[in-house]
């Protein structure tokens, strides 16, 4: 009889984990850095009049003001959206109180998922260095370079390998990360049947898609989700169209153009996921509108654009914020960033 009763709560209790794994949804979130409404709508005028976007059936507005700063810099934004608190700029999840945060990636770790970075950037660059690391200046590159080393994130995908293996203190962060398969290529990526991958796509930052940057952020997304759909638990993914924002810094349109495009290809990707796997939340979203982008000119049966910017800076315009997928009708409306760190939190139970 006491046999009985063991095996039937051990039935109990392995049939509510795994129910409650089938109800936690998939995260994906996706962040075009500097993604304000007009690099959005010139996007989609340049790439003919559509963009994935219009799949998404959820809109709200965010807020991105910095902690006493009216214009946020990308760690004070990523921070608010990582972790859920306003910073000061050049933070990486510390609140103004000098408290260390948790953020949205570490959270789910603790509840059973896995995680995945994304970037066009190189790893240790503010936005997804938000996701893991604690620092009070973004430009310690070596610091958050080994606070990443310690994250156990699954896999992780961006430049800034010099930050890992030419440091101050003589170490070797990439050997030193046993439980990882480095890899330098997106072939060896997709082979590799390792559970922990981390791919340097570039020693330093990489160089923007016109000039040659490869591989292109989709084939590396579609590559990413592959794996987490093989592994039969919820994940938490990051994806960073980190380049949209350097176009703005440069004010080149056209630099900003080719890469919403890439972006936009990866959000198509997502979704394709998203809706093939089902319990899959896509968001995306900006952590700041860069360049001050005005639309003045365009042809729409030509899909050309052309307009002005008002600086080289950020501004404190509010971004759009898309859901799809399960929860999304809980990202409407208008809200502070550090909401879409909350209402992610929710999801994640």
């Amino acid at each position: 009889m006491k046999k009985l009763v063991f095996v039937g709560l051990f039935l109990f209790q392995f049939t509510a984990l795994t129910a409650q794994d089938q109800n936690s949804p998939n995260i994906i979130l996706m962040i075009g850095d500097g993604m304000g409404l007009s690099q959005i709508t010139a996007g989609m005028y340049s790439i003919g009049n559509t963009t994935a976007l219009e799949e998404f059936e959820t809109i709200g507005l965010a807020k991105t003001h910095a902690h006493e700063q009216f214009v946020t810099d990308s760690a004070a934004s990523g921070t608010a959206i990582a972790c859920g608190e306003k910073t000061y700029n050049g933070v990486l999840g510390i609140d103004p109180k000098n408290q260390y945060l948790e953020s949205i990636l570490e959270y789910s770790q603790t509840q059973g998922y896995l995680t995945a970075l994304l970037a066009t950037s190189s790893i240790v660059h503010a936005t997804p260095a938000a996701f893991y690391a604690n620092v009070d200046s973004r430009k310690k590159y070596q610091d958050i370079a080994l606070q990443l080393s310690e994250s156990n994130v699954d896999y992780f995908i961006g430049g800034g390998r010099k930050h890992f293996v030419t440091r101050d203190d003589k170490r070797n962060l990439v050997k030193e990360m046993s439980a990882y398969e480095m890899v330098n290529t997106l072939n060896k990526f997709e082979k590799s049947q390792s559970k922990k991958i981390g791919f340097f796509t570039d020693d330093d930052e990489p160089k923007r898609l016109s000039e040659g940057r490869y591989p292109d952020l989709d084939k590396l997304v579609v590559a990413t989700l592959d794996k987490l759909a093989t592994r039969k638990k919820p994940f938490f993914m990051m994806v960073e169209g980190s380049q949209i924002d350097w176009g703005g810094h440069a004010n080149e349109l056209n630099y900003v153009l080719s890469e919403f495009e890439e972006f936009n290809n990866a959000i198509a990707s997502a979704v394709a996921f998203a809706k093939k796997q089902g319990n899959t939340i896509v968001i995306v979203t900006a952590d700041h509108e860069t360049g001050g982008l005005s639309l003045l000119k365009g042809d729409v049966a030509r899909n050309t654009v052309s307009g002005r910017f008002s600086t080289e800076g950020h501004t404190a315009a509010m971004v759009p914020v898309f859901a799809f997928g399960p929860g999304a009708s809980s990202f409407s409306g208008i809200y502070e960033n550090t909401s879409i760190f909350k209402k992610m939190k929710v999801l994640v139970q």
